[in-house]
């Protein structure tokens, strides 16, 4: 009789290894054929070094005193604010903290999504209502509504939360209150369904423990979903924080985001407009990129997709 408890063979593994493999090149192959979705991933790309090298390029101060209210030119490219700041500084500047607010919400509320997501759908019970009804009752809300409430009320109570760390107050608003349950959701959907399948079952009867189960057997098998969701995520988070900091409720000075940005300068649309445009057009580019690869991915992990669209 084979004993099924034994670690896999050699030639077990090696087949195994291989086939992920296989499936992985798949994937990219289909990814590589959406050319919306490859032209997103390069446009992110260029994102990220305008953000992140950009500030070792372009070495303009971010502090004012120079020629207030100066149109785009060579000199500087972006223009003037009306107090001398360098615009391209500020939209470098303004780039990198949105897209540092947008990973970490990302990263966060993608753990906490997939985590809670995966045990209330394995366990259900009494676990899976507590969890289920608190997505409910916060997906009834606004998220908007939420976001500005719970920053200006941490603003109020934290006076010294305005410092170089805001951004990251607002990051965790953000991720911990609006952008997990989506997630979990979507993960309950998926764990509930792999519970199910031979695999666990075998795991089950095996004596795995409920953490192994989850995390070795059901979560890999949800790579797809998570990826997916994460991208989602990621736009979803430029916008909504460009949506606080406009209205006054997200990042504060010294912090500088694309939303800040906007908000300062948006009594100079008629007379100063590149003050507005060019902080605005980079936050439609970061969630157009990010949208396209997101498209992009969903399809390539699609099984049943037999035509990538273009």
């Amino acid at each position: 009789m084979v004993d099924i408890s034994s670690p896999p063979t050699a030639a077990g593994a090696g087949f195994a290894d291989s086939q992920a493999r296989a499936e992985w090149r798949t994937v990219l192959r289909r990814f590589l054929r959406h050319r919306a979705a490859v032209a997103g991933f390069a446009m992110f790309v260029l994102l990220l070094l305008f953000a992140f090298v950009g500030p070792f390029v372009w070495t303009a101060s971010l502090d004012a005193g120079g020629t207030a209210k100066v149109a785009p030119s060579p000199g500087h490219p972006f223009g003037t604010d009306r107090i001398g700041h360098d615009m391209l500084a500020s939209v470098i500047s303004g780039t990198r903290l949105s897209l540092q607010i947008a990973l970490v919400v990302a990263l966060v509320a993608t753990v906490l999504g997939v985590v809670l997501g995966a045990v209330s759908g394995y366990l259900r019970g009494w676990v899976d209502g507590v969890i289920s009804r608190v997505i409910d009752l916060m997906l009834c809300i606004p998220a908007l509504v939420v976001t500005a409430v719970l920053a200006r009320h941490s603003f109020t109570l934290a006076p010294s939360a305005q410092n170089a760390s805001n951004w990251l107050t607002v990051a965790l608003i953000l991720a911990l209150f609006t952008s997990w349950f989506p997630i979990a959701r979507t993960m309950r959907g998926m764990v509930l369904s792999l519970r199910e399948k031979e695999f666990v079952e075998a795991a089950r009867a095996l004596g795995a423990s409920t953490s192994r189960i989850v995390f070795r057997h059901i979560l890999p098998n949800t790579v797809d979903v998570i990826i997916v969701n994460a991208t989602v995520t990621v736009a979803q988070a430029v916008l909504l924080e460009s949506a606080l900091s406009f209205i006054g409720l997200g990042v504060h000075r010294p912090d500088a985001s694309l939303g800040l940005l906007i908000n300062e300068n948006k009594n100079e649309l008629a007379t100063l407009p590149w003050l507005f445009w060019f902080p605005f057009v980079f936050i439609v580019l970061i969630s157009l990129s990010v949208n396209f690869m997101g498209d992009g991915l969903r399809d390539a992990f699609d099984p049943r997709q037999k035509r990538v669209r273009a």
